[in-house]
């Protein structure tokens, strides 16, 4: 019981923070729900398919390659998962009316990201133990909160602009960038003292998430 705590607890803190940060239209409890199990089978589904088909592709023969990391990080991981979160926004939440301000697309991709989290922290968490927990908490989590909030800004942006396909699919690569990049330092951690490559990438997306949020919050049409 404490460990699965230990799993739901920073993703819980993570919704909470967006729900309330969403000042001026909440978002209906059950369709935020939904999107968050979504992410959490949804998501999860295509990412295992995906990936497994992207290790085939691109398979790591040798785990010092920098190169054959670069396209682990990057293409089989981080294309791979925000390309399954991508979906759910794009298709699902996107679509619905309740999406009727740009603030939205950050809070639906934000809890289809934590649906995704979600899971993955509570088997990472129940096959690492506590420790492994505790270090989530403060990196992985944020990490997929950051990426959604990050894609969600311009899912936000194209719902209600001409260039719709042009600004879904830079949520989609900007995402993708910054959890390959994390990823990526991760992964070299054969060359000593890389990795904190990853969490200068956080910073500078939790950073970007911020002003996100803010300019999001600034143009609400609700705001009056």
């Amino acid at each position: 019981m404490e460990l699965l705590l230990l799993a739901i607890a920073p993703v819980t803190i993570v919704i909470l923070y967006i729900y309330f940060k969403d000042k001026f239209e909440k978002e209906p409890i059950g369709f935020l729900f939904k999107n968050f199990l979504l992410g959490a089978t949804v998501s999860i589904i295509l990412t295992a398919i995906l990936g497994s088909l992207g290790g085939r592709l691109i398979p790591l023969t040798n785990e010092t390659s920098i190169i054959q990391q670069f396209l682990q990080a990057f293409i089989v991981v981080a294309l791979v998962e925000e390309f399954s979160k991508y979906i759910i926004v794009r298709f699902y939440a996107q679509r619905n009316i309740e999406f009727n301000e740009p603030f939205d697309g950050i809070v639906y991709a934000v809890m289809v990201s934590m649906g995704f989290a979600a899971l993955e922290n509570v088997l990472y968490v129940f096959q690492y133990g506590f420790a492994t927990g505790v270090t989530r908490a403060f990196t992985a989590v944020p990490a997929h909160a950051t990426f959604g909030i990050l894609m969600g800004y311009f899912m936000g942006k194209a719902k209600f602009s001409k260039n719709k396909v042009i600004l879904n699919l830079t949520g989609l690569i900007l995402a993708t960038l910054f959890h390959g990049a994390y990823d990526f330092f991760l992964f070299i951690n054969f060359i000593p003292g890389i990795s904190i490559g990853a969490f200068i990438s956080l910073i500078i997306g939790i950073f970007l998430s911020k002003k996100a949020i803010k300019r999001h919050q600034q143009n609400s049409i609700f705001k009056f």
